[in-house]
């Protein structure tokens, strides 16, 4: 049924913002159950830890801008594991989204056990020809809301008897991108973040993972307008999360992950090998296909 602000799906809720206050109907906090937050939830990385958290229990609020598919994916979700979704539409280029999105949550009396950070995109070419709008794009929403949403629930996930935090890094984020600047610089910082959270935490009940999945089969390509960013080994994206979801079940789970033996090993040598010589080939890498 539709009722002005949206429309009851099932077990799950679509959120059409009317600028009147939402309605005090809490859609997963009725159920008790643990509940995971994932923006980029309509495809790739995002939908998969939904789906993976959907099999191990949780309830999950699906972020994204693409309605149709947390929608679909939403029912998905429910007919196979039972779970039910709350259905969030946000643009994080959006400096308001962050605050809205946490707003939103509190309103519906919703606790979140689980943030996972997948939204985020890239732009190939010389620095120089970028657009400066879609940069600002670019670092809003790879950077600022990662930073806000990770800040404005930490206290919900450090409380949780169960508490996660996952940030989507890339391999991009062990050395500098030429051709591809402005991506590199924005994952470099949310894996330094996530590090760091790491060791605030450590010790206590909340598990932080910064995963960088290296060029999966996403549609991340097709937003970015370019093969560029396609280097290192490609993996299918349920091998990336399995890669995720084994640091996060061990008894200390690391920092950070690289999904990939093939970008593991380039992570690592990146940080070995001098700078100038680092840069050089990601350098030719980033020009010439023929060398990957």
């Amino acid at each position: 049924m539709v009722n002005g602000r949206g429309a009851w799906h099932s077990a799950f809720w679509v959120d059409r913002p009317t600028g009147r206050p939402p309605p005090r109907r809490p859609v997963i906090a009725a159920h008790p159950r643990p509940v995971a937050v994932v923006t980029g939830a309509s495809s790739g990385i995002g939908a998969e830890f939904a789906r993976r958290f959907a099999a191990r229990g949780y309830d999950l609020v699906l972020v994204a801008r693409r309605e149709d598919r947390l929608v679909e994916l939403a029912a998905r979700l429910e007919a196979d594991h039972g779970a039910a979704s709350t259905v969030l539409t946000a643009d994080l280029a959006d400096p308001a989204a962050p605050g809205a999105l946490v707003r939103e949550l509190e309103s519906r009396g919703v606790l979140v056990d689980a943030l996972v950070n997948s939204a985020g995109f890239g732009t190939y070419g010389p620095f120089e020809g970028e657009e400066p709008d879609r940069v600002a794009a670019e670092i809003q929403v790879n950077v600022t809301a990662l930073t806000l949403l990770s800040r404005l629930l930490l206290p919900d996930l450090a409380a949780s008897r169960r508490g996660i935090l996952v940030n989507i890094t890339s391999t991009a984020a062990y050395q500098p991108g030429p051709s591809f600047a402005v991506y590199a610089a924005t994952k470099a910082y949310v894996r330094s973040l996530t590090e760091a959270l790491w060791a605030e935490h450590r010790g206590g009940r909340l598990r932080v993972l910064a995963l960088a999945p290296g060029p999966a089969e996403t549609e991340f390509f097709d937003v970015a307008g370019s093969d560029g960013f396609r280097i290192g080994q490609v993996l299918p994206v349920p091998q990336i999360v399995d890669v995720a979801f084994r640091a996060l079940d061990r008894r200390d789970p690391p920092p950070s992950v690289v999904a990939g033996l093939r970008n593991r090993a380039t992570a690592v040598a990146a940080g070995l090998v001098p700078r100038r010589v680092v840069l050089h080939v990601a350098r030719r890498l980033a020009r010439d296909p023929e060398v990957r």
